[in-house]
């Protein structure tokens, strides 16, 4: 899903942040299901192999129980995903359901940046380049937090670097 380039001030990125950790919450949630699901289906499917599809065999409502568990949280991590994060204009980067990541593109001194917040921290204080991910991220000054996200687009740049 690619919503429209929007930059986020930091004022409005940490606005966010209590229905964020709320939906990112809902996704561990969505997570852990998916993996037990996923787990009961691997047990099943080292006890009887490809047996366990056919209708006679004595496990094969569990296992249609657990497939049909599979595609509902997996459905559920795609609507909020697609609707509570993408649809926000906001990055879901790589390890985003795994470590609760977020980036919050924003523009400083002519460029698209990343606000990057981490579930449980109590405000963004942290940005980083577009290519520079997690590992990249650095301290945001005041100076630099009142001149983020104030420009409109600052034109010519390869939207796959940007990835929302």
């Amino acid at each position: 899903m690619k919503s429209p380039r929007r930059a986020f001030t930091l004022a409005e990125a940490n606005a966010l942040l209590p229905a964020l950790e709320t939906v990112l919450a809902d996704l561990a949630r969505a997570r852990k299901d998916l993996e037990r699901h996923v787990e009961q289906l691997k047990i099943l499917e080292a006890l009887w192999g490809r047996l366990v599809m056919a209708p006679t065999n004595p496990d094969h409502a569990e296992f249609l129980k657990h497939r049909e568990g599979v595609g509902r949280a997996g459905a559920r991590i795609r609507r909020c995903v697609e609707e509570e994060i993408l649809g926000r204009g906001i990055r879901f980067p790589a390890g985003g359901l795994e470590h609760g990541l977020l980036d919050f593109p924003t523009t400083f001194e002519g460029r698209w940046v990343y606000l990057c917040w981490r579930r449980g921290e109590p405000r963004i204080s942290q940005w980083h380049e577009v290519d520079a991910g997690f590992s990249g991220r650095r301290p945001i000054r005041a100076a630099e937090a009142a001149r983020m996200g104030i420009e409109d687009d600052p034109g010519d740049v390869d939207d796959s670097m940007l990835d929302f």
